[in-house]
Order: structure tokens, then C-alpha cells, then sequence
């Protein structure tokens, strides 16, 4: 085995390179005059998993202002979430709408 200098074992050392966090966007819930406010609770519990109490406070909110973030992913996860609630309110024949911003 070769010994190796001062100089070559500086040179093996790992760098660590900083990572970034990935960006966060918000998933909005947008409120309408045809879907039901026991369909829009239903969503956020299937899809965004909130509790009962949650997601009635939620669709309230969602009510009386217009839209509500139902949820805070990062980009794929809320694309994701984005398409499973349009699919859940179509199959039911609502025209919920359900988009995504960044936070």
C-alpha cells in the first residue's frame, strides 16, 4: 500500500453539496352553487385526509369566501391531489374546482 500525503487525502474528502427544499404550493378548493357542502367535506377527508371537524370548518371557510386551501404539497403531490378531486367530482356530476398556486 501506498501512503498518501496530506495533500491527496484533503483531495478524497466529500464535498457536501447544499440541497434545496423543493417549493410548496397550495391546493385551493373553489366554491360553487351546485356542489353540496357534505360533498366538498366528503373530499377533504378522502382525498386530503382531514378529520370531520377540519373539514366542515374548511368548507365553511370555502362558503363564505370563495375558496379555501384544502392542503400544502409539494408540486407533484398537489397535481396529484389536484386530479383525484376533479375525478371524485365528476364521477358524482359536481362541478367542483380544485387548483393549485405557489405558496
Amino acid at each position: 500500500m501506498s501512503e498518501k500525503t496530506r495533500r491527496e487525502e484533503r483531495e478524497d474528502v466529500l464535498t457536501r453539496e447544499r440541497v434545496e427544499k423543493p417549493r410548496k404550493y397550495k391546493v385551493l378548493l373553489l366554491n360553487d352553487d351546485y356542489t353540496t357542502m357534505e360533498f366538498v367535506v366528503f373530499v377533504l377527508q378522502k382525498v386530503f385526509h382531514h378529520s370531520q371537524a377540519a373539514a366542515t370548518r374548511i368548507m365553511l371557510h370555502i362558503h363564505n369566501s370563495g375558496v379555501g386551501i384544502a392542503g400544502i404539497y409539494t408540486r407533484e403531490v398537489a397535481e396529484t391531489r389536484v386530479a383525484q378531486v376533479e375525478h371524485l367530482a365528476r364521477e358524482a356530476g359536481h362541478p367542483l374546482q380544485c387548483t393549485m398556486e405557489p405558496e
